[in-house]
């Protein structure tokens, strides 16, 4: 168009870029505020696919209201009906350029960018939008350092489809392999997504290298993450962990939604500028399963931060954020960290100085939680008992990793036992099948007051969530198990998952049944129960129950023999 030019109020003033749609940055004349103003082409109109898409962000967007998503103040049509959108006019550049000349910043900035984009995916998803091409060049960074999500112009409204069944969307790099497969495409999209950006924000790196569409989309499907890669770069062990699990293959091994992510993000940046993770109301962990990611155990180490990155003392290049932005919908069609402190050198350490200890640790047979020494409310009295710390399954054990163990062991697997989950956690097992687990694991068995410490923290709560009995935070009153890292909005204080629901777990407790219990079992064992069977505890819900407030303290006691379908456990290990 020739400038300047009108479209009602507005006044364009300078052509920043274009393809299927060009922008230019422009003037409300009723209020003198600069804005940028995309108007659809000639060629776009034509097309009916980039048409409905422009159509689709303009609303979509046009509906959203957050500090960190691009503001779009008005959308419509000129006298020669050309549909246009009013936006938010950004000073600053995009991630990649950031990334590429290094202003990203040290370790505490990036994570403080990707929390808020973090915050914004978590926003965009409680609006039951799927943004589907989150990518470096649609993150904006402003002068200020307030970050943009911006492009939502193939972003999906919950019940609104503009792709063909099995047309994959997205830039290749930052697709999920859901996506890659024309499979359903869901927020867990966002979440891989995310991850993959994660990575390379910290990493400076593509975590996918390339350099056809086949080879990007077979690794996608294929090959894990490197984690040295980020270890390298500097990232505590629980930032590696957070990244791997955002870019798990399966969905449902991702974190489910934002908001546990941007509370471990919280914590992260809590403790990369010295905050105890103690002292974070919003501390929480956020799970990998253990059959998603082995990673190597290893002994806690000094991470160093990177050092941070001088500014480039030439002049910065004008920022075409705008092209960026249209990009998205050409590619459519194509396609706890809590430091790890390693011991003082042994010259005459003081007394009264303890070891710290790490707030999770990695291992093959399931990643662990450290529940800290101290005292905590104890039963529905709340009465006061103090414990020594120790570490406890995230999860109870899945059957990835029994099975793991039964082969190493010579061991049987368990009745109808089910290879083609190894997410979910082992049940039919006996008391006797999970010490032998334990043992082998080089754990033991949770006494009760350990796992009523692990499932309710130290203020007595009814739930691990707290106080409010919301049955959508726990596995229950349904009509079967689910994974075992599921459910990560119900995690406890120390961040263990689904210690109420999915599975009731066994623990190393023994007791006198009662005489209804004893009648029950002696119904329903074969062979027949005997005089001499020790009776142990069984704690927390499963699935098929309703959510009650004293499950995190009530018990039933069951005879050693006894095997259940809705049964499992989790292990301990000392604090040493």
């Amino acid at each position: 168009m020739d400038l300047p030019a009108r479209i009602g109020k507005y006044e364009l003033e300078e052509y920043l870029g274009g393809g299927m749609s060009e922008v230019y940055r422009a003037r409300d004349t009723l209020i003198g505020r600069t804005v940028a103003l995309k108007i659809l082409t000639e060629k776009g109109r034509a097309d009916g696919d980039v048409k409905a898409r422009f159509l689709a962000e303009a609303r979509t967007a046009g509906n959203i209201s957050h500090e960190n998503i691009l503001g779009i103040y008005d959308f419509g049509e000129d006298d020669q009906h050309r549909p246009f959108m009013v936006m938010e006019f950004l000073h600053g550049e995009d991630l990649r350029s950031a990334i590429h000349h290094g202003r990203t910043g040290d370790l505490r900035n990036k994570l403080r960018i990707a929390l808020e984009i973090a915050r914004a995916l978590q926003y965009i998803h409680s609006q039951k939008i799927v943004h589907r091409d989150l990518k470096p060049e649609n993150v904006h960074i402003a002068q200020n350092g307030q970050v943009k999500l911006m492009d939502f112009g193939i972003s999906k409204r919950e019940g609104l489809e503009l792709t063909r069944t099995g047309f994959m969307v997205g830039t290749p790099y930052y697709m999920a392999p859901e996506q890659v497969t024309g499979g359903a495409v869901t927020a867990q999209a966002d979440v891989y997504a995310f991850g993959v950006l994660l990575f390379e924000l910290i990493t400076g790196l593509h975590p996918i290298a390339g350099e056809t569409v086949e080879r990007i989309f077979y690794a996608i499907l294929n090959e894990p993450l490197s984690v040295e890669a980020l270890r390298n770069a500097g990232a505590p062990e629980a930032l590696c962990r957070l990244v791997c699990a955002c870019a798990a293959k399966a969905s449902s091994e991702r974190p489910d939604g934002f908001g546990s992510i941007c509370a471990e993000l919280e914590r992260l940046l809590a403790a990369a500028r010295g905050v105890a993770p103690e002292t974070d109301p919003n501390a929480a962990t956020v799970v990998m399963n253990a059959a998603t990611l082995v990673m190597p155990e290893r002994q806690p180490e000094a991470i160093a931060e990177p050092t941070p990155q001088p500014p480039e003392k030439s002049p910065r290049r004008k920022s075409n954020w705008w092209l960026s932005s249209l990009a998205g919908v050409g590619m459519a069609i194509l396609f706890a960290w809590h430091p790890w402190d390693t011991p003082a050198p042994k010259t005459n350490p003081q007394p009264s100085a303890a070891p710290a200890l790490a707030s999770s640790l990695s291992m093959k047979s399931g990643d662990m939680v450290l529940v800290p020494e101290g005292p905590f409310l104890h039963g529905d009295k709340k009465e006061q008992v103090s414990l020594p710390a120790f570490y406890i399954d995230r999860t109870a054990v899945t059957n990835a990793a029994y099975q793991a163990f039964a082969e190493a062991t010579n061991r049987a697997l368990p009745p109808d036992f089910p290879k083609d989950q190894p997410q979910y956690p082992v049940v039919n097992v006996t008391i006797d099948d999970a010490k032998a687990f334990a043992n082998w694991a080089r754990k033991r068995l949770p006494s009760a007051l350990e796992w009523e410490k692990a499932a309710r923290g130290t203020d007595g709560r009814l739930f691990p969530w707290g106080n409010d009995p919301d049955p959508s935070r726990a596995n229950v009153g349904t009509d079967g198990v689910r994974p075992a890292a599921d459910f990560i909005q119900g995690a406890s204080p120390a961040g263990a998952l689904q210690m109420i629901g999915n599975v009731r777990e066994f623990v190393d407790e023994t007791g006198a049944p009662s005489a209804h219990a004893l009648d029950y079992f002696q119904k329903k064992l074969k062979p027949p129960l005997k005089a001499t069977d020790t009776w142990y505890q069984i704690r927390g819900l499963s699935f098929s129950d309703k959510l009650v407030g004293g499950a995190i303290w009530d018990s039933t006691m069951v005879p050693a023999p006894w095997r259940d379908s809705n049964l499992g456990f989790r292990c301990v290990r000392d604090a040493k």
